[in-house]
């Protein structure tokens, strides 16, 4: 069994305007020392998945199954879940200047932390450990900087302590969501570099929310294709990039910057993402996609083995042929059966 099992996960909210269906259908896992990165536009789906696993969204309406180490996240008591939260899984926000308490040090922070989860740590360990995690991260003179206020920090330092405070009780399993967004490249790349240093040193799973697939490809083993709060195409890193199945997989990649497009526009994936409360019907990327059939607008595909096999947990949620080798392949067996359709006719 996996560190984390997730199966059909389901997330509504009800709002004035009607049911914001934010999570539909969601499986994945992920085992220790490995990384699932978890991609798609804003509104997809990605934040909300993870924030519902650390049971950080009141008023929603929450179905599925989220084993952790045997036990589901879903229906433990308040009282377990708030043992788990911090110790054994941990969660990296977007902004840490929101996450970090203004008007208390950051060391205190992590100070109290630790002693939330052991009551018998001295306050005198549990200083020596909040200085020693923000020198393990990164941070200058850190028995100096323990004493000083968030707003001291720059965003890089900010994030670094979000990481150090984190990793204070060694979790099994860390989520960083959109952990780099705010920093600039050179920091990024650091921060990036500093996770999976510590991922390694201390085996820790970890599940990457981001909509930059540069960094999944820096960071993941496996990849979660999102869209419209349902998975569009779950495989290996590799597979993923080379191979992808999906179109709308196809049209983040196409998206990304290169040096084979500094003479040439970028291609962008026409249209809008769907709105959760009233999703088209059938695949919910019809409206958007160039491949688009009419089974496409009436029925909506499931996620189902693609590819040739050489990626077994490759799966996509897409009626182009699922045997062909990426979606070049694909598109051109649709094109020939449509031509022998055409011929018999």
């Amino acid at each position: 069994m996996s560190l984390l099992e997730v199966t059909d996960l389901r997330v509504s909210f009800s709002t004035a305007d009607g049911v914001v269906h934010a999570v539909r259908g969601m499986s994945f896992s992920v085992d220790s020392g490995r990384t699932l990165g978890i991609v798609g536009e804003s509104g997809s789906g990605k934040s909300v998945s993870t924030q519902t696993l650390m049971r950080l969204t009141p008023g929603a309406e929450v179905s599925g199954r989220a084993l952790f180490e045997g036990e589901d996240l879903l229906t433990v008591s308040d009282k377990k879940m708030r043992e788990l939260r911090g110790a054994e899984i941990a969660m990296i926000f977007q902004d840490p200047l929101s996450s970090l308490h203004p008007l208390y040090k950051v060391g205190w922070q992590i100070e109290e932390l630790i002693k939330a989860h052991d009551p018998g740590t001295s306050k005198d360990q549990a200083r020596k450990r909040a200085i020693e995690m923000l020198g393990l991260v990164g941070i200058p003179k850190p028995d100096r900087r323990v004493d000083d206020y968030p707003h001291q920090f720059s965003g890089g330092m900010r994030q670094r302590a979000m990481i150090a405070m984190a990793l204070a009780l060694n979790p099994k399993l860390l989520i960083a969501d959109e952990p780099t967004t705010a920093l600039d490249a050179t920091v990024q790349a650091q921060i990036l570099d500093l996770m999976r240093r510590l991922q390694s040193e201390f085996d820790t799973a970890l599940i990457m929310i981001t909509h930059d697939l540069g960094v999944i490809a820096d960071m993941a083993d496996e990849v979660l294709v999102m869209y419209g709060g349902k998975p569009a195409e779950y495989a290996g890193r590799r597979e993923l990039y080379y191979r992808p199945h999906h179109p709308y997989t196809k049209g983040l990649l196409e998206s990304i910057p290169s040096s084979a497009s500094i003479h040439s526009r970028l291609k962008p994936i026409p249209g809008q993402p769907p709105s959760l409360i009233n999703l088209p019907s059938g695949c919910v990327f019809h409206p958007r996609c160039e491949y688009a059939m009419d089974r496409c607008r009436e029925d909506e595909p499931q996620l189902e083995a693609a590819g040739d096999g050489s990626d077994p947990t490759h799966r996509s949620a897409c009626w182009l042929p699922h045997d062909a080798v990426g979606l070049d392949e694909a598109t051109d067996e649709i094109r020939r059966r449509t031509a022998e359709r055409g011929r018999t006719e």
